[in-house]
């Protein structure tokens, strides 16, 4: 078959700028691996327009005017628009299947021309929700049940069909690859000896909600609280083609506070390290954190670094929260300093590595061929579908209102709510909620003294979603 791929991010040949890219990369290849012939369209970065191979059945043209760098990639002229409709129409007369990978392609009308498979790779960033919402494909792929249930409770109140297109296929990892390794060419990034010291990892984007603030607090206690003084950290730099004014102001902000808090010595900022040495850099750590508050869909870095055999800490927040069982992952709420400065001192005094529990538990579920199998499946066996119908939903006092999917309630009794990283009291609704997790009626909520008025706050707020039945 013929199959045409879009990416709204750029593409490279020899860089892999996040785990979004590095799962379209897999797909691609494994359906080149195939015998398929496979065409991405992505952005054009500058001075990278030139089509290259990832595979000699996939080729990469990095063609598509949208702004860059991000955000905002729909930030341009209505002549550049135009000129992305022309492309990806273009190539669609030449195709047998669409695959869209993070939905950020808003024009419907073109996933009605071939058989098209849609995937959602996060519940943040504005185009990705809003092709969720434009969602009118034959299958609509989330990379968890945490997501799957974000957009059910968004998308899906207003479209009966959705849960029958809505399909789960989990993000998987190569164990092969992520595994315990050696360290080698990877030594040539770093300006010191890992042997040397107790290395942190924090291999993340440079944005706020990925945690380095809160990994530079639990650095400042490692140090001046626990005497853990050979600590190096290290913190990837974002490639220059993608840096922004913001940016720099970002990594202004950085640079003080790692002076604020008398840590010149223990963080490293280094370049961006290529995907084929990540599991080496993986396992040059005694422990990994992810502790921002971003609402991820899967995390990957969480379980390459577990696989590589160096422990993760990560904040309590979205799939982190039920991608592994209690007792496999080591978890601290989010902002919780003290809690993971203590896990990590542990796990720097006495060595640990990965649990054999853990790493038998990501290889039964987290495995890159039934990932690799499950994509090509949906997009092989695609078809063409009308679009879906549309449901006004009525909210009524007879309407039952659950706790969001996107909150959980911690220990101490609050809400921790991931799209607005705080913790809150519901008061006597959550109190109500815990007795019928099923949802609770504004009939019922006021026998209970709580007002409507108080009610419709939290759904507005976000909260609380209603129990919509479909029709």
């Amino acid at each position: 078959m013929r199959i045409l791929m879009f990416s709204i991010n750029p593409l490279f040949a020899g860089t892999v700028m996040g785990g979004a890219p590095k799962h379209l990369q897999n797909i691609a290849m494994h359906l080149g691996h195939l015998g398929h012939d496979v065409t991405v369209l992505c952005t054009r970065a500058p001075g990278s327009d030139a089509p290259f191979r990832w595979h000699e059945n996939v080729t990469v043209k990095p063609t598509l005017p949208f702004k860059q760098p991000f955000p905002q990639p729909y930030a341009v002229t209505a002549f550049a628009l135009a000129d992305v409709v022309q492309q990806v129409s273009d190539h669609l007369e030449q195709s047998d299947r669409f695959y869209m990978h993070d939905g950020e392609l808003l024009f419907p009308y073109l996933t009605n021309r071939v058989p098209t498979v849609v995937s959602l790779r996060d519940n943040v960033y504005p185009e990705t929700i809003l092709g969720g919402f434009l969602f009118s494909a034959h299958r609509l792929i989330l990379i968890s049940e945490y997501s799957r249930r974000f957009y059910a409770a968004t998308v899906g109140r207003f479209f009966p069909e959705f849960n029958q297109r809505a399909l789960v296929i989990h993000n998987g990892l190569d164990w092969e690859r992520f595994k315990p390794t050696p360290a080698g060419e990877i030594l040539k990034y770093l300006p010191f000896d890992p042997a040397a010291h107790d290395v942190i990892l924090h291999p993340h984007r440079p944005e706020e909600s990925k945690g380095i603030l809160q990994t530079l607090a639990v650095v400042d206690l490692l140090v001046h609280q626990y005497g853990l003084t050979r600590i190096k950290t290290l913190i990837p730099k974002w490639l220059d083609i993608q840096t922004t004014p913001e940016l720099r102001e970002w990594y202004a902000r950085v640079e003080q506070e790692i002076d604020n808090r008398d840590l010149r010595d223990h963080i490293v900022l280094h370049d961006w390290i290529p995907q084929r040495l990540m599991p080496e850099f993986y396992s040059l750590g005694a422990v990994t954190f992810s502790l921002g508050h971003f609402a991820e869909s899967f995390g990957n870095a969480v379980y390459e670094s577990l696989g590589c055999g160096t422990p993760s800490i990560a904040a309590r927040v979205t799939t982190h929260r039920e991608l592994l069982p209690d007792g496999l992952l080591a978890r601290v709420d989010f902002d919780d300093a003290e809690g993971a400065a203590a896990l990590a001192a542990d796990f720097i005094r006495t060595q640990a590595r990965t649990s054999p529990e853990t790493l038998a538990y990501l290889h039964a579920h987290y495995g890159v061929e039934r990932q690799l199998n499950a994509y090509a499946d949906a997009i092989l066996n695609a078809e063409i579908v009308p679009p879906m119908m549309y449901q006004h939903p009525h909210l009524t006092d007879a309407t039952p209102y659950a706790l969001a999917p996107w909150c959980y309630v911690n220990a101490r009794g609050l809400v921790y709510h991931d799209l607005h990283a705080n913790y809150v009291s519901l008061g006597g609704l959550g109190d109500l909620l815990a007795r019928q997790p099923e949802g609770v009626t504004p009939h019922e909520a006021l026998r209970q003294g709580i007002a409507r008025e108080a009610l419709d706050e939290w759904y507005r707020r976000g909260y609380l979603v209603p129990v919509v039945a479909p029709t």
